[in-house]
């Protein structure tokens, strides 16, 4: 009886909203002097929305403007006297999260001094070297190099670890200046990279991904343990215990010999026949 109450309400609650859609469709009809109103409004809006688009294009318009005013031609170039390698203390290789040493090595091949600046170094879109992704702090050097001299300088930094397994464009700058204090620069490196991620240690998902297979181990493990535990239980036979079935059973050798002689007398054993006999008699 339950289920069927329970059925019928099931039918019930599946039928009732269909009926309600079916049924429930309102049409309302649009008033022409609301519809006339609704369009003198999205007229004002256009126009407005019109008015704010020439605002903000010329506002660009001026602000590039400024840009180009205050942007001055950088013609900062390297000097013929002088000559820049690199070395990769760490190797080619840029991983994510860890240090990247290098070291610059400069050479002064001509008749006047130099004295080096700065060190700096960034990574750049790809596509466009214009567009810095990360950039680093500049190491200020201020350090003389004497004709036919060299020097070396130490670099360090660290990529960002959300830049693992994409390529980015790798430029290292010297800056450094004449004796007469004019500005040059050189493009020690300027190539693209690609930084790799460490797999050495292991991480939050790896570490998860053990965890649940341990568990699913030991769940399938408890399974079986069960699985074997409910069939060994059937098939070991049932033990019945049985009572004394006679006297002969019982072990009375502790029972003095005079006590079983008074428990006799007191209860002596008569056949069923003789007691219905006897009772047949004390009737009449």
């Amino acid at each position: 009886m339950f289920k069927i109450v329970s059925k019928l309400l099931l039918v019930f609650l599946l039928a009732f909203p269909c009926g309600l859609i079916s049924v429930g469709h309102v049409h309302a009809d649009s008033d022409p002097a609301e519809d006339s109103s609704e369009d003198t409004d999205a007229a004002v809006d256009e126009e407005d929305d019109e008015e704010e688009v020439v605002v903000e294009e010329d506002q660009l318009q001026n602000a590039e403007g400024d840009e180009n005013d205050n942007e001055e031609p950088s013609d900062i170039t390297s000097h013929t006297d002088a000559d820049t390698t690199i070395l990769f203390i760490t190797g080619e290789e840029f991983p994510a999260n860890e240090i990247v040493r290098f070291l610059v090595g400069f050479t002064n091949k001509g008749s006047e001094a130099f004295t080096i600046q700065s060190l700096e170094a960034s990574f750049r879109y790809p596509q466009d070297f214009q567009f810095f992704i990360q950039n680093f702090t500049a190491l200020p050097l201020n350090t003389v190099v004497q004709p036919q001299a060299q020097a070396s300088f130490e670099y360090s930094f660290i990529p960002a670890q959300p830049m693992a397994g994409r390529p980015f464009g790798l430029v290292i700058l010297l800056n450094y200046q004449d004796a007469e204090g004019s500005m040059f620069q050189t493009a020690v490196y300027n190539q693209t990279v690609t930084i790799t991620e460490k797999e050495d240690g292991l991480d939050g998902e790896t570490m998860f991904m053990y965890v649940f297979l341990a568990g699913l181990v030991a769940l399938m493990l408890f399974g079986m343990y069960q699985l074997l535990e409910t069939r060994t239980r059937k098939r070991i036979p049932v033990k019945i215990e049985k009572g004394t079935v006679g006297i002969n059973d019982v072990d009375i050798s502790w029972i003095p010999q005079e006590t079983l002689n008074a428990m006799n007398k007191a209860s002596p054993k008569t056949s069923p026949r003789k007691r219905t006999k006897r009772a047949a008699g004390v009737d009449q």
